[in-house]
């Protein structure tokens, strides 16, 4: 498999960084995953943007954002990517001596790209759903930035695993935010609702295209919080995301939603959503 490190194309095992790298010592960067659908990356630009809105967030200095197109149309073709595939992008303030403040400046980034082929869950999940749990949320105040420092998720999302579950719910006071890897959405008498995009989460890529799909098919929707209080007058919940799509969820910690099946809201935004890919 081909990658991109620092301006080269080389094989992933020849590939090495600093031990000094910032990411590797302090998780001192930002990342993104891209879905590439028959050999074309699906919102590539919207994922640049978002990367540089981290990047100014973490003040990362990094002047080759749009290059990233050209260095995944190289890694789509070197590697013979012409079906389902993902790309992975990282960002990070680069190598320097350990100390917390920033290095000097003029540091060169450390700039990754690989992309491999993708096997979508398998459709069972889509037809019959999955179960979630929830966990506290104990992630940082700046979960907007999709930052590589993203231990709280993996722990969250270890609990799903050995629970038997999809995934992880993060809560804070009473409120279902979003998924260790995932945004959440719920139905509630014909409005679709997920939580506003603020700093408490990451505002998903396709979050983003759901709400979009939704309000083009004439769904009603409302950006507000989602109270576990209320679990008994949820109609319909689902998970979205890059690798996800939309996937139904029909029990959280046990509890059944509704009648414990993919609800018809829920269907017609995947369907649709997957017309979009």
């Amino acid at each position: 498999m081909l990658i991109y490190l620092n301006g080269r194309y080389l094989p992933l095992e020849e590939a090495s960084i600093s031990v000094e790298d910032r990411g590797f010592l302090f998780a001192d960067g930002v990342y993104e995953v891209v879905r590439i659908v028959k050999g074309k990356p699906h919102l590539l630009q919207e994922h640049l943007d978002r990367m540089a809105a981290g990047l100014a967030a973490l003040r990362i200095e990094f002047d080759g954002i749009e290059g990233l197109e050209e260095v995944t149309s190289r890694l789509v073709e070197e590697n013979q990517l012409n079906d389902d595939a993902t790309l992975y992008l990282q960002v990070t303030r680069g190598s320097a001596p350990r100390k917390h403040a920033f290095p000097a400046p003029g540091t060169p980034p450390t700039v990754l790209a690989m992309a491999r082929p993708f096997t979508p869950h398998p459709a069972s999940l889509y037809e019959n759903g999955v179960p979630v749990i929830t966990v506290p949320d104990i992630r940082w105040s700046r979960c907007d930035i999709k930052s590589i420092a993203l231990l709280p998720n993996v722990l969250a999302n270890q609990k799903a695993k050995e629970s038997g579950a999809h995934e992880a719910i993060l809560v804070r006071d009473g409120v279902l935010l979003e998924g260790s890897q995932s945004n959440l959405f719920a139905v509630k008498n014909g409005t679709l609702i997920t939580y506003p995009a603020c700093n408490y989460i990451l505002a998903g890529i396709t979050r983003a295209l759901v709400l979009d799909i939704a309000r083009r098919l004439g769904i009603p929707t409302r950006e507000a919080p989602i109270h576990l209080a209320d679990f008994d007058r949820i109609d319909e919940l689902f998970l979205t995301g890059t690798t996800t799509e939309v996937m139904p969820v029909v029990s959280v910690d046990g509890r059944v939603v509704a009648d414990g099946k993919p609800g018809p809201v829920t269907k017609r935004l995947l369907e649709a959503y997957r017309e979009e890919l």
